[in-house]
């Protein structure tokens, strides 16, 4: 088949769009955190494109996705050798032999910068008191033993691609996927030092609005791009977006000001993220009028969520579980009821529209198994890097900071005077005589 060059165009385009949202997530952590976490927190994003771009070319693509070409099961493959490794396969194949008309490498670099960000993702729930070394082992891990396999149950032929689960752009196998993890994560690292006692606010909200902003954008690369090819359906995924997101953020800060009074910065980009959270496995199914309802419950029953950790005790620090999993699982869930558009063996309209129970019951049960198999496999990794290297950095670093202790940098360069001169953390001492520091 000929390359399509307008499909392959957005789909490269698409892919650059989806890789930006991993920085763009850095300044969303980033500006979450507290000043002397901000640069620790921005480089475990970073480098999650390292390691899961290393994984994917070595084994991650063939895992996922080949794993199923020959109609065998993903162990099987693993046992059997695995096709493509380092992409040698793919770079011959002209196009995919769906029908699309898209060479297979522009594929893979898509579906690779979904394994990065899933991986990101979960960084924010042990925000200031991580091993910077032990991260990257466990995101290597992580990617090889959970999200290649959940890759492939739902995208690459595997048991919940059978059963007719409908996951338009990863609702099920990037948010309920890392929220799961960040709720495990969170739970063997335990509480960073003073958390429910000392103010623990984001230190730069404008960090923040960037990064959800750099997100915003990204995500209809990470929604339209979905449909892999240029049509009707990408224009619907890409409506939906819009439409869920503002109104997710708008039905966040209306139950902040219901709630507390006031509506804030914080509110509305949070609101923005539960609302591309809820839409994304739902973007190409529904109208959009069940678009503007999913965006409606993401944003008000996140807001609610994410308070739910210091009644329940964990310490997700940037509300990963409340937003990601919760939102991923409303997103996923109201397919059951307002799907509108299957398109593949096995799917069914909600049965608000006439379609049977049993889409409901699957779209019930990925959630579910997905999160259990996140949430086991993640704990017993954690528990398992904690007891060898150490998961966790000491109580000492964490109250210097962890930029300065485990980086030897500061996010911000302010100055400190000292009775010898005025010095900066980054720079070579300025003699006492200037008697001036640039704040």
């Amino acid at each position: 088949m000929e390359i399509d060059s307008g499909s392959t165009a957005w789909m490269l385009t698409s892919a650059a769009f989806v890789l930006l949202m991993t920085p763009g997530l850095a300044f969303f952590y980033g500006g979450m955190t507290r000043a002397k976490s901000v640069l620790n927190m921005m480089m475990m994003s970073w480098v999650s494109i390292v390691v899961v771009t290393v994984a994917w070319v070595l084994y991650g693509h063939s895992l996922a996705f080949d794993a199923a070409g020959d109609g065998s099961g993903f162990i099987n493959k693993i046992v059997g050798g695995l096709d493509n490794v380092g992409l040698s396969g793919l770079v011959d194949t002209a196009t995919k032999d769906d029908g699309t008309g898209m060479p297979s490498l522009v594929f893979s670099v898509f579906q690779l910068t979904f394994a990065i960000i899933t991986v990101a993702l979960i960084s924010g729930a042990i925000a200031d008191r991580a091993k910077f070394g032990a991260w990257v082992v466990f995101a290597a891990l992580w990617a090889t033993v959970v999200y290649f396999p959940v890759a492939h149950w739902v995208w690459g032929g595997g048991w919940l691609a059978g059963l007719g689960i409908e996951d338009f752009a990863g609702g099920t196998v990037v948010h309920i996927n890392a929220g799961a993890a960040a709720l495990a994560l969170a739970l063997v690292l335990g509480k960073r030092s003073g958390w429910g006692k000392d103010p623990m606010r984001p230190h730069n909200l404008t960090l923040v609005l960037l990064g959800a902003g750099l997100l915003w954008f990204g995500w209809f690369g990470f929604n339209a791009g979905s449909e892999l090819a240029v049509d009707g359906t990408t224009g619907l995924a890409f409506m939906n977006t819009q439409i869920a997101t503002a109104i997710a953020a708008g039905s966040w800060i209306v139950v902040e000001k219901l709630r507390d009074g006031r509506s804030t910065t914080l509110g509305i980009a949070s609101g923005a993220v539960a609302g591309l959270v809820a839409i994304t496995p739902a973007c190409g199914f529904v109208d959009p009028w069940a678009a503007a309802v999913i965006g409606i419950l993401a944003g008000a029953i996140c807001a609610v969520a994410v308070g739910l950790k210091y009644k329940l005790g964990y310490d997700d620090s940037l509300d990963v579980v409340g937003v990601h999993l919760v939102g991923g699982v409303i997103g996923a869930v109201a397919l059951g009821f307002v799907a509108a558009y299957p398109f593949a063996d096995g799917q069914n309209k909600g049965i608000l529209l006439g379609g049977p129970i049993s889409q409901l019951g699957v779209q019930v049960l990925g959630p579910v198994a997905v999160g259990l198999y996140s949430f086991v496999v993640t704990f017993i990794l954690g528990k398992i890097i904690d007891k060898t290297m150490g998961f966790r950095i000491t109580r000492e670093d964490e109250v210097t900071g962890i930029d300065i202790t485990t980086h030897a940098e500061t996010g911000y360069d302010l100055g400190t005077i000292h009775s010898s001169g005025v010095t900066s953390p980054n720079g070579p001492a300025v003699p006492a005589e200037a008697k001036k520091v640039d704040a």
